[in-house]
């Protein structure tokens, strides 16, 4: 990135919002090492006067660099902030630039690629079905598949794909990731993607389902074509009516590419050495896997949902029962869709897309969590960053950095 570029995204880093604070608490334990002034500060204040770092060592002071100067240093144009409290969005800031060329700011309202994130929001439509009784969780996904089906081989001799391993990514699937598709290339429709005839391999069985975990995102995408198949709709349809309308995010959308008059406030991508991604950002027809647009704010939204079901006090998209087996740690630390902490306090997921990175936690038995986006390809360090500093600020049990 070039001089010019950094000093704009540092001069506008702290002054590019719409949305004021809601309620903010103090942190719960003044730390010495802060700035002066920054521990008298709100927990928003914090963020964006003292980070911690990822890592720190033992008997070693921690720097706390502020955030327009994390940014600066990192190459990030932009960052999307939210954070809940007591089951409701205390605040919610943007900082930098959602486009750099046009100094076109980021605020709250920024729609973000979710990446992976897309992954725990998708498995709602599909619990959907196992709670409505029309796909059973663990029965052979190719019942329901119609325009693709799982092809059999040695390893699907001795247990059928399920819906639940697709879910826990222990289906023993293949397709870790895609790299999506710029403005010149052509993208597959799902049975395309599934087939292998786009950028990516075919998604296929390579062991035993249920034998081991490995994450795969081309499960996600047979999962995405069996919502598809059930409904008889398109899976961006299905996600409108099913999840988000429901929770309530307006937004957000898995449509891909992105419609034009989608595209009032949206961020653009960005690499590492600050370059724009061809065309603003990558299409994914990899909807449940990658395909979410949506913003910090909107994802608050999910996990505030997911917890009021996990207690019986909502069932908008799923009931208490499911909503609890969906935030149930198996053997690997995963849920139904979303990872879940090495504590069992928080469930959790991290995305990454070509030009964005971003990452969120939120309390299981509790009403908090933080979102943090990103568009830029070095923007996964800040994110978490980002996260740390909240959860510090807030006296939260986690996520904090890894002492070495």
């Amino acid at each position: 990135m070039n001089a010019a570029r950094t000093a704009l995204i540092a001069r506008t880093a702290l002054g590019a919002w719409t949305m004021s604070a809601l309620a903010c608490a103090p942190p719960s334990t003044p730390d010495r090492s802060l700035p002066e002034g920054a521990a008298d500060g709100s927990p928003r204040a914090l963020v964006e006067s003292a980070l911690l770092p990822t890592v720190t060592t033992r008997g070693e002071p921690v720097a706390r660099p502020s955030l327009a100067d994390r940014m600066a240093e990192l190459g990030v144009p932009g960052v999307s902030v939210a954070v809940l409290v007591d089951g409701e969005i205390a605040w919610a800031r943007g900082y930098g630039l959602a486009d750099v060329e046009s100094g076109r700011p980021v605020t709250p309202n920024t729609l973000f690629q979710a990446a992976s994130i897309s992954k725990p929001v998708a498995a709602l439509a599909a619990l959907r079905l196992v709670e409505s009784g029309r796909v059973d969780l663990d029965g052979d996904v190719n019942a329901h598949l119609k325009r693709w089906r799982v092809p059999g081989n040695e390893f699907t001799e001795g247990a059928p794909v399920t819906l639940r391993g697709l879910l826990t990514h222990r289906a023993g699937l293949t397709v870790w990731g895609f790299p999506g598709y710029g403005p010149d290339e052509g993208a597959p429709d799902g049975p395309g993607v599934l087939d292998g005839r786009g950028n990516t391999d075919p998604v296929r069985v390579y062991k035993a389902p249920g034998e081991s975990w490995r994450y795969s995102g081309g499960g996600y995408t047979v999962m995405q074509q069996l919502v598809a198949d059930v409904h008889g709709a398109p899976f961006a349809t299905v996600m409108r009516e099913e999840v988000l309308d429901p929770i309530g995010m307006s937004r957000s959308t898995y449509e891909q590419p992105i419609p034009p008059e989608r595209q009032d406030d949206i961020a653009t991508g960005y690499r590492a050495d600050g370059e724009r991604v061809p065309g603003g950002w990558h299409t994914y027809p990899e909807q449940a896997a990658a395909g979410l647009w949506t913003t910090p704010s909107e994802l608050a939204l999910y996990a505030r949902e997911m917890q009021r079901a996990w207690r019986g006090e909502s069932d908008l998209v799923l009931g208490e029962a499911l909503a609890r087996e969906m935030l149930t740690p198996d053997a690997d630390d995963w849920g139904l869709g979303p990872a879940i902490s090495e504590d069992g306090e928080r469930f959790r997921h991290g995305g990454s897309n070509q030009g964005f990175r971003c990452t969120f936690a939120a309390y299981i038995e509790g009403d908090d969590g933080v979102f943090v986006m990103t568009n830029s390809d070095s923007g996964g360090e800040l994110a978490a960053e980002v996260a740390i500093t909240v959860a510090h600020a807030y006296g939260w049990s986690g996520p904090r950095p890894e002492e070495r």
